[in-house]
């Protein structure tokens, strides 16, 4: 078993990757770390403590990390795509009987690495504020860190936030850029994939039939979040698995196809702070490169997810 930590803005694919993780016998869920991008970090650690109750995990801690990005203001979430509550209205109100770990993400993230050196895998699916922050407080977490698989970035597609940035990176491109020049080994999943893993909304009857709580709960949230592909997409009838392919990545790296190379943030432009560029002949700054997914098998992974998710 890979012993993971997965990093979340809880919302709702970020749900999928937590109930994904906690049903693959492969990896083993040391740990949920929490901060803002979809909902604020006290929503997303809310949303994560239910969702680990939901699925019978109360024992996965759940460490609290960033509010705001390294030098930025936050002012706005994507509730208009995750929901009020950031889980499509499905929450209705609920609380989590359990509550947040004194440490906060940053330290659990050290700690862990510190204790299994070149064995953690980290999967980051929503800013990389908490990473930027592991890093400032212990240099040598570089190279204590097994795998950082990241979901964000689009190196060679369009943005999904504006027309050039993905909205993890745009969330905090400081935070990135530090990331992405840091020399950690990254596995980077952008949406050059995650846009290829589509989620037919006629899919979702079949985690209604599983007749739980969970599956019910899973459905209805995730039937917002297809609405909300819809506004954006019209006809296109179901939505992207980004953040649990990240996960996938984990479990199964020959899901995607990658290929190493430096990549760069935008973190100056007025209309591309957020971009992701990378140039395979150039190495910007001397930067280290890391693994860019660039293709996926899609039916197979979402094959794979649907086998797992509930």
């Amino acid at each position: 078993m890979k012993p993971m930590i997965l990093d979340v803005d809880t919302g709702i694919d970020d749900m999928m990757a937590i109930a994904y993780a906690t049903h693959s016998p492969e990896v083993k869920l040391i740990g949920v770390t929490t901060l803002f991008g979809n909902v604020t970090v006290e929503e997303a650690t809310r949303n994560s403590l239910y969702v680990l109750e939901l699925l019978g995990c109360e024992d996965v801690p759940v460490y609290a990390g960033a509010d705001k990005p390294l030098s930025r203001n936050k002012d706005a979430y994507a509730k208009h795509v995750h929901g009020d509550d950031g889980l499509g209205g499905a929450l209705l109100d609920a609380l989590p009987k359990g509550r947040a770990e004194s440490l906060t993400a940053p330290q659990f993230m050290v700690e862990q690495a510190r204790r299994m050196p070149g064995q953690l895998n980290i999967v980051s699916v929503g800013p990389m504020t908490n990473l930027a922050a592991a890093i400032r407080l212990d240099p040598e977490f570089v190279s204590l860190v097994g795998q950082v698989v990241i979901m964000g970035g689009a190196v060679t597609v369009p943005g999904n936030v504006t027309p050039h940035a993905e909205a993890n990176i745009h969330s905090d491109p400081e935070a990135a850029e530090f990331v992405f020049g840091s020399g950690l080994p990254i596995k980077l999943i952008g949406l050059d994939v995650t846009m290829k893993t589509l989620l037919p909304r006629t899919r979702l009857q079949e985690w209604r039939d599983k007749g739980t709580k969970m599956s019910h709960f899973l459905a209805d949230a995730t039937d917002f979040y297809i609405d909300a592909y819809e506004r954006f997409s019209p006809g296109i009838g179901g939505c992207a698995l980004h953040d649990p392919l990240a996960v996938g990545m984990v479990i199964d790296p020959t899901f995607c196809r990658t290929e190493s190379m430096p990549v760069k943030v935008d973190t100056e432009g007025e209309h591309t702070a957020g971009q992701t560029y990378a140039d395979r002949n150039v190495v910007p700054d001397g930067r280290p490169s890391i693994d860019v997914c660039l293709e996926v098998d899609a039916e197979r992974f979402l094959a794979h997810f649907m086998s797992r998710v509930v």
